[in-house]
């Protein structure tokens, strides 16, 4: 039944995709991503995960030090590695980005959620960082959609 509501969606098929998940350490990114590959493979597709794990034990949270979470590709067909690059990232900083757009895992034309509170937050020199990384990163035609994480999450738990 076609509704005005689903007629403006654009639904596209690929064989393959690639996805990061990425926090910092201990925030709970590497669990996120392992439930959502399991998700895609009850769906019957094949998934390659790949965690993302920072080389400290206990990194400080805001760097590109302190990176963590998963790569996850999966496809409609049988995955036997983690892929090249990622089409979408879901990041909940930007320093955490950063490390990931350093090490040039994302595509040029990634797909990038990123968490929209760092862009206003009340700390000057959080402010400075996210203006310094998003001003490293438009080197590359990344696809920024940011999203008021925290007050979406406050919608549901309050």
């Amino acid at each position: 039944m076609s509704t005005a509501a689903n007629q403006s969606i654009d639904i596209r098929e690929v064989p393959e995709h690639t996805v990061e998940i990425i926090t910092n350490s201990g925030e709970g990114a590497q669990k996120c991503a392992q439930i959502f590959g399991q998700t895609c493979a009850k769906m019957g597709n094949g998934v390659w995960t790949v965690e993302i794990i920072p080389a400290e034990i206990e990194p400080p949270h805001h760097t590109v030090t302190s990176t963590s979470g998963n790569i996850i590709r999966f496809g409609t067909e049988k995955i036997t590695n983690w892929g090249d690059q990622s089409r979408l990232a879901m990041a909940f900083n930007d320093q955490v980005l950063l490390s990931r757009h350093r090490l040039d895992s994302l595509r040029d034309d990634c797909i990038i959620l990123l968490d929209s509170c760092w862009e206003k937050h009340e700390d000057e020199e959080i402010r400075r960082m996210y203006d310094e990384a998003m001003e490293e990163m438009s080197s590359k035609n990344y696809r920024f959609i940011l999203v008021p994480i925290e007050e979406e999450a406050l919608k549901i738990v309050d």
